[in-house]
This record gives structure tokens, C-alpha cells and sequence, in this order.
């Protein structure tokens, strides 16, 4: 009996410790992303260096970076709507969802941190009242703060674009598909997010993430954004780049396993809900 206890002990220590280390990996990929990206729009934005495109790139190969450093612990969600699909579609376990989102969130709030206080000087210069023409840096706005889109506008926005990365995501993990090698798949997603970022940039900066920009938004709260709230119209709107990225993962995820994950082939998957299998994982 003592020995049951103790072998039941030792497991639940590993258990725990298992999820502490998913949590630090998707800690450190999400923190490596926001870094890449925030950094980016901070070069733009305030030093006048790049363009939408190199925003673009940036925000990609951050994705990629990131995947790359949270693949084999965690499977490198980097994001909580990615998360919740895969705990509603491919069995991820859903008592990890809420760890996996604060850890998520957290990176990403310390990525924006670095990038506030490495880009301040010029941030202040340039916009030195801490407005919504450097709240961009850190978080989305309708219409990126200047074109004439409203809450539901980028709203609407949000839930196609996450729909399609949820879909692409699910598409190229799959290993029953024509999925990458393992040591391909964050590159490939990399190169998703550089196309949502391309064609679906306009009416809501693509945050396609609430962690990216929650974090990030909370960042820029506390260190002078007043407003990092409110849009340029000041409305609430923290709650849109939030809620919208949830549905549409849910809807992204729901139409690649109506469309074509039903009619693949059963084959086993090397783990439940992984964004990107390990690097050493072999396709049979």
C-alpha cells in the first residue's frame, strides 16, 4: 500500500512537472514571437525603418522562431485560440487550456515589456503623448488607427482570419495529410502568418491571437498608454482581438475536420493537439 502511495506521488510530481515545463516552453515561443513582432511595428511605427511588408516577415518568422523553441515540450501553440481548437477537435486535454493561456499571455506581456523599454526613447519622441499612434506597437485597433473600420467591421475581420490560420494550422500538422516533416512545420506556419498578415492586415492589424494582443496591451497600460483600452474611437475594445480569434478557431478547426479531416485515412498522430510535432518525429 505505502509503495501504491508513493509510486501514485511520484507520478503526480511528474504530471505536474510535466505541465510546468509545456507552460515554460510556451512561455519562452510565445515571448520569443511578440519579440519579433512588437519589435517590428516599434521600427516602423516610431523609427520610420520598413514597411507593411517587413511587418509582415517579422511577425512570420517570429512565428516560426517561436515554434521552433516550444515544438518539442509543448507542440508550440503560442496562442490560446489555437489551444481551444485543439482541445475541441484534436483531443488536447482541456485541463491545460487555462496553464497554456496564461503562460501564453504572461510571454507575451514580457515581450512587449522588453520592447517598450528598449524603443522608449523613440516612442516618446515621437508620439509623446502615448496615444494610438504608438498604441499600434503593442496592440490591434479597427482599421490599424486610421482607416474607417468599426468594432464589428474589425470584429468580423478577426474571426475570418483565425479561421483560416486555425484551418491552415490543422491542415499541415495533420500527419494523415500531406503534412511537412517535423523540422518543416514551423516554417511552413511561419509562412501562413506572413500570408494572413499580407492579405488580411487591413481591417484589424491580424492579431489572430488574444494573447498577443492582450499581453502586449497590457504592457503598454501600465507602463503610460491611458487608452490602451480603447480604440481611436474610444470604445471599448480590448474584448474584440479576444473573442473573435476564439470563434474563429472554432469555426477555422470545425471546417478543416468537415471538409477533410473526416475523409482522411485513420492513422495515429504522434500526440494529441500539437501545432507542430516534434523535431525527431518520423511520419510512418
Amino acid at each position: 500500500m505505502a509503495e501504491s502511495l508513493e509510486a501514485r506521488g511520484v507520478l503526480g510530481r511528474l504530471k505536474a512537472h510535466g505541465l510546468l515545463g509545456e507552460m515554460a516552453a510556451e512561455f519562452a515561443g510565445t515571448m520569443i514571437l511578440i519579440l519579433f513582432g512588437a519589435g517590428v511595428v516599434a521600427q516602423v511605427v516610431a523609427g520610420g525603418i520598413g514597411d507593411h511588408d517587413s511587418i509582415a516577415w517579422a511577425w512570420g518568422i517570429g512565428v516560426t522562431m517561436g515554434v521552433y523553441v516550444a515544438a518539442r515540450i509543448s507542440g508550440a501553440h503560442l496562442n490560446p485560440a489555437v489551444t481551444i481548437a485543439l482541445a475541441a477537435f484534436k483531443g488536447f486535454p482541456w485541463y491545460k487550456v487555462l496553464p497554456y493561456a496564461l503562460a501564453q499571455t504572461a510571454g507575451a506581456f514580457v515581450a512587449a515589456i522588453i520592447v517598450r523599454f528598449n524603443y522608449g526613447e523613440v516612442l516618446e519622441k515621437v508620439d509623446p503623448g502615448l496615444t494610438t499612434k504608438t498604441q499600434l506597437v503593442f496592440s490591434t485597433l479597427p482599421g490599424n488607427g486610421t482607416l474607417p473600420i468599426g468594432t464589428w467591421g474589425a470584429f468580423r475581420d478577426q474571426v475570418i482570419g483565425t479561421a483560416i490560420l486555425l484551418l491552415l494550422i490543422l491542415a499541415v500538422s495533420d500527419t494523415r495529410n500531406s503534412a511537412p516533416l517535423a523540422n518543416l512545420a514551423p516554417f511552413i506556419v511561419g509562412l501562413i502568418v506572413v500570408g494572413i498578415g499580407m492579405a488580411w492586415g487591413t481591417n484589424a492589424g491580424y492579431a489572430i491571437n488574444p494573447a498577443r494582443d492582450f499581453g502586449p496591451r497590457l504592457a503598454s497600460f501600465l507602463t503610460g498608454y491611458e487608452n490602451a483600452w480603447r480604440d481611436q474611437y474610444g470604445r471599448l475594445y480590448f474584448w474584440v482581438p479576444i473573442v473573435a480569434p476564439v470563434i474563429g478557431a472554432l469555426i477555422g478547426a470545425g471546417l478543416y475536420q468537415a471538409l477533410v479531416g473526416r475523409f482522411l485515412p485513420e492513422e495515429k498522430e504522434p500526440e494529441a493537439g500539437r501545432v507542430a510535432p516534434p523535431t525527431d518525429y518520423k511520419p510512418t
